[in-house]
């Protein structure tokens, strides 16, 4: 959300004061037309207003079963898909992941709430793969490599493909998954197989740092 915010006060043809600003997880990120001169808060209360009429459809469609039991849990869980994949493709089966733990009351132990409970909505500055080990041990209300549940908020504002894939997950035993190397990524269901593709996804990105000429990570999780 803060992100969108600084957008929209740099833009210059659109006018007037942001009076009120809504909660993460509250705007649709999609693409918007306005005219110029249009004001900076209706363009706000426009993605607030298009994400409450999607949440609502959206909701109304989920599958039975889900550890979700409010519309909001899904704009959490949803938030946390958006930021773990660029793919839409893989949305539902990431989704599905993370509903596997829940049901199992395993931590989530995603990367992107690690960066929100630091920095909050603003720009991540530094490469994800350089998260350190420090990092994971601290102790915020979003890092759920230390609490075995969803955190108390989103963490940023998911899409449609995000929230229709936490209401409709794919259905698998899948309880791990890791970066392929491609923009992808590699599922497994035992910790075992994980741990083989964390080694797989390790050497490819010692051989990218070494192509780039840049140091491998001083620590990795």
């Amino acid at each position: 959300t803060a992100q969108i915010i600084a957008r929209l006060r740099e833009n210059e043809i659109l006018t007037g004061e942001i009076t009120t600003i809504p909660d993460e997880g509250a705007l649709l990120p999609e693409t918007y037309t306005f005219t110029r001169g249009a004001s900076r808060q209706q363009i706000l209360d426009q993605m607030a207003a298009a994400q409450a009429k999607l949440l609502k459809e959206v909701w109304g469609r989920r599958t039975d079963g889900l550890p979700i039991k409010t519309p909001e849990e899904l704009v959490i869980l949803a938030s946390i898909v958006e930021k773990e994949t660029a793919r839409a493709d893989e949305r539902p089966r990431v989704a599905g992941v993370f509903v596997n733990r829940l049901n199992k009351s395993m931590p989530l132990q995603s990367d992107p709430t690690i960066v929100y409970g630091i920095h909050g909505g603003e720009a991540w500055t530094r490469d994800r793969s350089a998260i350190t080990r420090s990092d994971l041990d601290r102790k915020t209300p979003y890092n759920t490599y230390q609490i075995p549940a969803l955190p108390p908020g989103p963490i940023g504002n998911p899409g449609r493909a995000a929230m229709e894939a936490v209401a409709n997950p794919s259905r698998t035993k899948d309880l791990y998954f890791v970066a392929d190397g491609t923009g992808g990524h590699v599922f497994a269901e035992t910790y075992e197989q994980h741990q083989a593709n964390v080694r797989k996804w390790r050497e490819i990105e010692r051989n990218q740092r070494s192509q780039q000429g840049q140091p491998s990570p001083a620590t990795s999780n």
